[in-house]
């Protein structure tokens, strides 16, 4: 059975107070939207159609993919005429509608009402909510068959009783859609084209209405302001701290914990609080994460430790290797097995051979930097020089004293040693000392200036 995805996404989202379209508002690094077609695509339809209304054009621009195909609403007239605008595009056997603004949205809870759906019966994804105020209320016959769905607005006092509400996400046979929406009204309280108004049709057209219910209802939970997106945010962190723990992750304090992107992990890891992924990130076995690090798209080996308050963004940690507290490392970096970067040390665009060392104080960039070098405290490789940039290459076992500057191109050989305080500017052979400071003089009989006395 061929499926297509329709997502309403046109709406203005006034109560956000913002130029930006609700739609693209973020939940954990990605959009509302983008959360939905993510989930979408897992469920390998033909084809995604957004409609698109309020910012159309920021919203294009934002998420245009080959698979997606954005249907304009000029005028947001409700969501049965915004499912109208997408239905000359859809040639599939089922459609489902979803919701730009619920990203929370399980694939699996999608598929459990997709097996609902079928030539002669629609599928339903309703909630059961403690307090129903605001959603449709799903209204079903002494047998327990739906019948229809009454709006808030239009629910008389006991229909406005009933608990069970409408997520608006159901699944129905697109051969009937085309007589279901051109039999559409707007008389009712909002003056608007409910999609509702299609359950009532067809169980009046003689199809059953089967209904699935998600596992949690903060899944079908949409966000018109900011507390709600807010609370729609802290939900996904928790949920996804929960599905790492399940995976052998310790997390110190799950509601100090975000993810905002894709995380790999192995078994026996630790993360303390405060701490952000992003991107791509993939964590080993018996990793060790300190507090407040931030890490995207970046890969931690077996036993790789960052230490508190570090920033790693596109970088690779070997095999038991260590960075931090309070290291930077820069899109191109990687530490070989048990190399150590050590406090206040940024690396960009260097790699760092097996066992190699830089504690503390250190710029190195556009480095190569061989086994067992260590480097001194208050080093800086000098790679820009305005217009270009240069490599520095170290060989293994090199001594870079403490508060050098090596000014690149330039090539230190293995076991080669500098002298503290030099700037080296030439290639240095192997096993050599290098020398690049003035000489010391000291001045008998000097005196420090004095302040100058005014008026």
């Amino acid at each position: 059975m061929s499926l297509e995805i329709v997502i309403l996404a046109a709406g203005q989202g006034t109560r956000m107070r913002s130029a930006l379209p609700k739609v693209l508002h973020p939940i954990a690094g990605n959009s509302m939207l983008g959360h939905v077609i993510h989930s979408a695509r897992q469920l390998e339809p033909q084809r995604i159609h957004v409609v698109i209304g309020h910012g159309a054009d920021a919203v294009r621009e934002r998420l245009a993919a080959d698979d997606l195909n954005f249907v304009l609403q000029d005028k947001q007239l409700g969501t049965g005429h915004a499912v109208a605008q997408a239905v000359p595009f859809i040639q599939a056997d089922t459609v489902l509608i979803l919701y730009g603004d619920v990203p929370l949205i399980e694939v699996d809870t999608l598929r459990r009402l997709l097996k609902q759906a079928g030539p002669e019966q629609l599928g339903l994804l309703t909630v059961e909510l403690d307090d129903p105020t605001g959603y449709g209320r799903i209204v079903r016959d002494a047998d327990g068959k739906v019948t229809a769905i009454v709006e808030q607005k239009d629910a008389n006092e006991a229909q406005r009783a009933i608990t069970e509400g409408n997520t608006g996400i159901l699944a129905l046979p697109f051969r009937r859609m085309g007589d279901w929406m051109g039999r559409l009204s707007n008389n009712n309280a909002q003056g608007e084209y409910y999609l509702t108004d299609v359950i009532a049709m067809a169980v009046s057209d003689g199809l059953v209405v089967a209904t699935e219910q998600p596992d949690d209802a903060m899944e079908v939970q949409g966000a018109n302001d900011r507390k709600q997106l807010s609370e729609l945010e802290r939900h996904y962190q928790l949920r996804a701290g929960r599905r790492l723990m399940a995976q052998g992750v310790t997390l110190r304090d799950p509601a100090r914990f975000d993810v905002r992107g894709e995380v790999t992990v192995g078994r026996d890891v630790l993360i303390d609080i405060n701490v952000i992924l992003e991107g791509k990130v993939v964590i080993e076995d018996d990793v060790v994460i300190g507090p407040n690090c931030v890490i995207k798209d970046s890969t931690l080996r077996k036993g790789a430790v960052v230490k508190a308050n570090s920033h790693l963004e596109g970088a690779v940690l070997g095999e038991g290797s260590d960075a931090g507290p309070f290291a930077r490392l820069r899109p191109g970096t990687v530490l070989e097995a048990r190399a150590h970067v050590g406090n206040f040390v940024e690396l960009k665009n260097a790699h760092m051979g097996e066992g190699a060392k830089a504690g503390h104080l250190t710029y190195l960039g556009d480095a190569q930097i061989g086994a067992r070098t260590n480097i001194g405290a208050g080093t800086i490789t000098c790679n820009y020089d305005g217009a270009n940039k240069w490599k520095t290459v170290l060989g293994e076992d090199v001594f870079i004293g403490s508060n050098n500057s090596l000014v690149a191109p330039v090539d230190i050989s293995a076991g080669a040693t500098t002298a503290a305080g030099s700037t080296i500017t030439q290639n240095v052979d192997k096993a050599q000392l290098a020398v690049g400071r003035a000489k010391q003089r000291n001045i008998d009989g000097w005196k420090r200036p004095e302040k100058v006395k005014k008026g």
